[in-house]
């Protein structure tokens, strides 16, 4: 049995009855009834996720997927591909906005190469090395990579979720590539049915005429992986056939993690855009896995909305990020810290001796 087909094996849905027993502790906390609304609606999924009413939640795990993109060459990026080279350096030597907001949280940051582009030699271990293939074909051309590829890329994030596991009770995830809104976008659209110029948003800071040409080549990526743009389910067999056609390295790592994150009943915080897609994969893979995710926050990138939609996740933030690394999941781990806090600090009525309200 391969590392996928076992780890698959493993998803089950979340612990009903240990959702049932937080609910029942939530509904009784000294307050009014929900009050502390999707933060209880949080707290009650963080146990259905670890099958514990005391959710363990303190060891926390930032992994950053990161790959290129072929598609770059025909000219959807404000920024040159060398710049992943140089982000990956950045987050790897603890300089980077998502090493920032980690270290508040206190996150690890674990940064790895699916399928980066150029070369990361010089920063030895800092980097672990997943490699599949030195970036993806162009998904305006062909398809982005093989089955096979698309295979070794979600057993990457799995084997870094089985790696980081014995230490991690929250993973969180962030990715770099030049280009990767750009198959994000195919991915959005290709699973949720919305027309191309609804779900591809400015990336790295595109203008107006910039944007429209991006929104085009996008429905010409999904055309010629035999998609049929504003239709859902077209083109796509199973999930490993989506990340083949649309994806990226980076992106099937990201949805492995949260396959091997759901395998392991470890709540995984899904970052932005980027993510989401790679969400989006997980999901048609084993729609069990969803069970483990939760949604940081809705980012300005336009078809964010729609992808969070599709997922069925309402985002935790809504703060008009559009950075990605994983900033928006590590800001939103302080609330994950918060529900469980409410769901094992606050005292019920009967503990608090105070009365409730008359029935």
């Amino acid at each position: 049995m391969s590392l996928l087909d076992e780890t698959l094996s493993s998803i089950g849905p979340q612990d009903a009855a240990a959702r049932a027993a937080a609910h029942a502790r939530l509904e009784a906390l000294a307050m009014p009834y929900w009050a502390l609304g999707r933060l209880m609606d949080l707290a009650e999924d963080l146990a259905g996720m670890t099958g514990s009413t005391n959710p363990p939640v303190e060891r926390k795990s930032m992994v950053v997927m990161a790959g290129d993109h072929g598609v770059v060459a025909d000219g959807v990026s404000a920024y040159p591909q060398e710049v992943t080279v140089q982000m990956v350096a950045n987050i790897a030597t603890g300089g980077a906005s998502i090493n920032a907001l980690a270290r508040q949280v206190g996150a690890t940051v674990t940064v790895v190469d699916v399928g980066v582009a150029g070369d990361l030699s010089a920063l030895g271990g800092a980097v672990l090395s997943r490699r599949v293939a030195p970036g993806t074909a162009s998904i305006a051309r062909g398809p982005a990579m093989s089955r096979g590829q698309a295979v070794r890329a979600l057993e990457a994030g799995i084997e870094v979720a089985q790696r980081l596991g014995p230490t991690t009770d929250v993973f969180g995830t962030g990715e770099m590539g030049i280009g990767n809104t750009t198959p994000s976008s195919a991915i959005v659209a290709a699973v949720s049915g919305a027309a191309p110029a609804e779900v591809t948003g400015r990336g790295t800071g595109l203008d107006d005429k910039q944007l429209q040409y991006k929104a085009r080549v996008v429905e010409r990526c999904l055309q010629v992986n035999g998609f049929t743009p504003g239709v859902a389910g077209t083109g796509a067999d199973d999930g490993v056939d989506l990340l083949a056609k649309l994806g990226g390295f980076e992106i099937g790592g990201i949805a492995g993690l949260m396959l091997g994150a759901a395998a392991l009943r470890r709540p995984v915080v899904i970052d932005g855009f980027i993510s989401t897609a790679g969400a989006l994969v997980a999901q048609m893979v084993c729609p069990a896995s969803t069970g483990y995710m939760i949604a940081a926050h809705r980012s300005v990138e336009q078809g964010h909305h729609v992808a969070l939609e599709t997922l069925g996740k309402k985002p935790l933030l809504d703060m008009d990020l559009r950075l990605g690394e994983g900033t928006g999941a590590a800001l939103a781990m302080n609330l994950v810290d918060a529900a469980k806090r409410v769901l094992t600090e606050v005292a019920t009525f009967d503990e608090a001796a105070v009365s409730q309200r008359d029935r």
